[in-house]
């Protein structure tokens, strides 16, 4: 059953190890359009146990919109959206990256907006004040959804993306939240 945006059905929740196979679902789903991801082949749930442990709730938290046609029960994971650390250094420490999937059943609906406009509003909660999101250059709904919350093209890598054969322009859009 897919369930439709709907307010009263839908919240966002941290990600529990339970939400993996889903999570890995919505990211494979963007892998054959090369328009998403670098990954130029599906992944597997085994491989990402490891990313998701990185996930911390009070720091760098990985949430998903859960829709859920009763109350106290999960449901369909609608999208996701993870802080990663940005560049493993001290100096970094208050600096996060972002990253917005949407299920394919839920693209146009939203969902990416609800989750991008929470995490704006829980940075400095989670002792962040810079956020960062690497997006390739031809991914405009990204550019477009990051563009509306504030997010500026703080730097630009040209063909630094070997997708099989095509090169690929990296975008890095960034904005403070203080």
């Amino acid at each position: 059953m897919v369930c439709r945006p709907n307010p009263a059905l839908m919240y966002i929740r941290d990600a529990t190890e339970v939400d993996l196979p889903a999570i890995v679902e919505i990211y494979n789903s963007a892998v054959p359009s090369r328009i998403a991801t670098a990954d130029l082949e599906p992944i597997s749930v085994e491989s990402r146990i490891s990313w998701y442990q990185e996930h911390k709730p009070n720091s760098h938290p990985l949430w998903v919109m859960d829709c859920h046609e009763r109350s106290n029960s999960t449901g369909q994971i609608a999208g996701w959206l993870s802080f990663q650390a940005f560049l493993v250094r001290p100096a970094y420490h208050a600096t996060a990256e972002l990253s917005v999937y949407v299920s394919p059943d839920f693209r146009r609906q939203g969902i990416g907006q609800q989750l991008l406009q929470r995490a704006i509003e829980q940075t400095p909660k989670l002792g962040l004040n810079t956020l960062v999101a690497l997006i390739f250059a031809h991914n405009q709904p990204s550019l477009h959804l990051f563009q509306k919350y504030g997010f500026q093209r703080w730097g630009y890598l040209p063909q630094i993306a070997d997708m099989g054969h095509i090169e690929r322009d990296l975008v890095i859009m960034g904005r403070r939240v203080c």
